[in-house]
């Protein structure tokens, strides 16, 4: 069975590329996520659809951290806001349980904040799936490829 969850940390062309290339992550919406409270602006981010039984929560969270910068508050954090939007309590408590025990592999502290699910806008249709749309392209090889060789070589190093 598929469960839900929101991710934001950087571009979202970058995050629905890196939650793409993960195996057991189902469909990758790609827009802006709102919260709410001062997080009711809309930040850049993803919906994920992931089977846990193929990718677990962990994985998945362990993912995202390192393919964005989740240690480090900048001028962008409004629009690149480092959140996991969660959609029940329950959900809240598991992210924050792997987020404790993640904190452990980062020498900065996490500032990925669990965030409340409240809205989301899809970004217009021609630039969904930018990443596997346009792999040449400039931003593509700059800032996304590297991201996915980071992924890969962690996913690799995690198999052992």
């Amino acid at each position: 069975m598929m469960e839900k969850m929101g991710f934001g940390g950087g571009c979202h062309w970058c995050t629905e590329a890196v939650f793409q290339s993960i195996e057991g992550v189902g469909n990758v919406d790609q827009g802006w996520i709102a919260s709410s409270g001062k997080y009711s602006s809309f930040s850049e981010a993803v919906l994920v659809d992931f089977d846990p039984q193929i990718i677990s929560l962990h994985q998945l969270i362990k993912s995202h951290l390192l393919t964005h910068s989740c240690t480090s508050e900048h001028s962008m954090r409004e629009k690149y806001r480092s959140a996991i939007y969660v959609f029940s309590h329950e959900q809240h408590e598991i992210v924050q349980k792997n987020l404790e025990d993640l904190q452990q592999l980062w020498s900065g502290n996490i500032i990925t904040q669990i965030l409340p699910f409240v809205s989301f806008r899809r970004n217009s249709a021609d630039l969904l799936n930018y990443y596997q749309s346009r792999p040449d392209a400039p931003f593509c090889q700059k800032y996304i490829q590297p991201k996915l060789k980071l992924l890969k070589k962690n996913q690799k190093a995690d198999k052992g």
